[in-house]
């Protein structure tokens, strides 16, 4: 049943195949009795999950459900949740337990959405691998040996092993779209501002936006819709009109403008990834759209810029955990110095407090400059070579990231390998563009997924793309099997 898509799920919910309540108590213990070998959970919550099935069943049976009602889903263990722990896969965070709703999570629940459980993460969103986290890394159902992706790992295996048909995801620098691509999801990173941060644990202020984490570029329109919107408890939130995201899934693609970087294919990409990109760009043209060459000359300084911006904001906005207030405290200290150095050290990861000491470095007198400002500027220059490249095409296509999922452990002992990873990714964050993961093939037993940018707020441009690939495309249909070999949905009998 978890390997049906979310309106696969609606649909017999809607024909009373089942109850909410009945998904909802299967999924928790498939979760249980199969999430040992993922570790892509945190934690359950199993007694509320009922009682908001419960309440979904009620509305069903009075003909006022909307399409999310009784669906069950998962939240990045980044997203408060009122009277639930929220760990941010933080030692620091291990037992905080919110006074309030993020805004996203409090949109899913009004549409009478279903939440399961939380999932594993990179620690404070801080990793491309997931295998930061406190509380273990987690493995891909693709490949046991292999990465899931980061910072939402969790959501995006929890989602690729069958275990919810969809997850929420945090995007700063790739952290959607690179685990989609690495468990062949369908994942968006909508336009800053156009999802709330609000009771989203802070990474990077001015990168951080929320999206949804799926089967299919339908199931992400219909999650983007509910999470979608202005809210005033987020100064960052635009005031943009939210368009229905399924309304253009099935226009056709004739006259589209793609734009092919060729910055996207240098010598660092995998030549197998880059002949699965190719085909499907292939696959696209063959839907009347155009490809057209283009230049995105800076993208090459979207690693050091990147990697000089986010650590600074981190570094600003991890201060607030010095054991004063909240969170974890370190034992007997001597004065509040002691407190303040022994509570961080004990209670950050090693990779969380690379970064602080990164980001605290690039903000301190003397390197502010330097540094800092430097990097702001060099990001002014990204985000205009994407306002003159998407004056041109419609839509700008690459890869996702230069291999497919890597090992375990593979890249831990080097950081800039690992930052390496967000290559082709970074620069939309940057920019403040939408952007998205679809899956577009495989190399070794491995996924592959082809990333979509496009305009400010251009989600629905990229979401319709998306759903014409996979109209004449089975890759996302494929599911993992225990041996990690794809197969698909109607083989399986979902």
């Amino acid at each position: 049943m978890t390997n049906k898509t979310l309106v696969q799920i609606s649909k017999d919910l809607a024909a009373g195949e089942y109850s909410s309540r009945e998904i909802t108590q299967d999924i928790i213990a498939d979760i249980k009795a199969r999430d040992s070998i993922y570790n892509s959970f945190i934690s359950l919550s199993e007694d509320l999950a009922l009682t908001q099935a419960d309440a979904a069943d009620a509305r069903l049976t009075a003909g006022t459900a909307d399409i999310l009602t009784g669906v069950p889903f998962a939240h990045k263990d980044l997203f408060c949740t009122q009277g639930q722990v929220t760990t941010a896969a933080s030692k620091m965070l291990a037992n905080f337990v919110p006074p309030y709703e993020s805004t996203v999570g409090q949109r899913l629940l009004s549409a009478g959405a279903v939440c399961v459980g939380k999932t594993n993460m990179d620690e404070f969103a801080m990793g491309s691998s997931n295998e930061s986290s406190f509380f273990g890394a987690v493995k891909n159902p693709w490949d046991l040996n292999a990465v899931p992706g980061g910072s939402s790992g969790g959501s995006a295996a929890a989602v690729a092993a069958g275990l919810v048909p969809a997850a929420t995801g945090t995007d700063t620098g790739g952290s959607i779209r690179q685990p989609a691509s690495f468990c062949n999801l369908t994942g968006i990173k909508p336009t800053y501002g156009r999802v709330s941060r609000f009771g989203i644990i802070a990474y990077a202020s001015s990168l951080d936006q929320a999206g949804p984490m799926c089967q299919t570029a339908e199931d992400a329109a219909i999650m983007l819709n509910a999470m979608a919107g202005f809210d005033e408890l987020d100064s960052t939130s635009v005031q943009q009109e939210t368009p229905d995201f399924t309304a253009d899934l099935n226009l056709p693609l004739q006259g589209l403008k793609i734009g092919l970087p060729k910055e996207f294919f240098g010598s660092g990409l995998n030549p197998q990834v880059a002949e699965c990109i190719m085909n499907a760009l292939k696959q696209i043209e063959g839907l009347g759209a155009q490809i057209i060459d283009i230049s995105l000359p800076n993208l090459e300084l979207s690693i050091p810029a990147y990697y000089v911006i986010a650590p600074s904001e981190a570094s600003s906005n991890l201060s607030r955990f010095d054991g004063v207030r909240y969170g974890y405290r370190c034992d007997q200290p001597e004065d509040l110095m002691d407190l303040y150095c022994r509570t961080r050290a004990e209670g950050f990861g090693t990779e969380v407090k690379r970064r602080i000491m990164v980001g605290t470095y690039a903000l301190s007198e003397g390197y502010y400059d330097a540094y800092y400002l430097k990097a702001q500027r060099i990001r002014r220059l990204i985000k205009d070579d994407f306002t003159r490249a998407l004056s041109q095409v419609d839509v700008i296509m690459g890869p996702v990231a230069p291999t497919p999922a890597f090992d375990l452990g593979s890249n831990s002992k080097d950081p800039v390998a690992m930052y390496l990873e967000d290559i082709y990714t970074l620069s939309a964050n940057m920019a403040g563009i939408p952007a998205m993961s679809t899956p577009a093939g495989f190399v070794n037993g491995r996924p592959v997924g082809l990333q979509i940018m496009g305009n400010y707020f251009a989600e629905a441009k990229l979401l319709n793309i998306a759903h014409q690939y996979q109209q004449v495309t089975d890759w996302h249909l494929q599911i993992p099997t225990s041996k990690g070999m794809p197969v698909s949905n109607e083989e399986k009998g979902a």
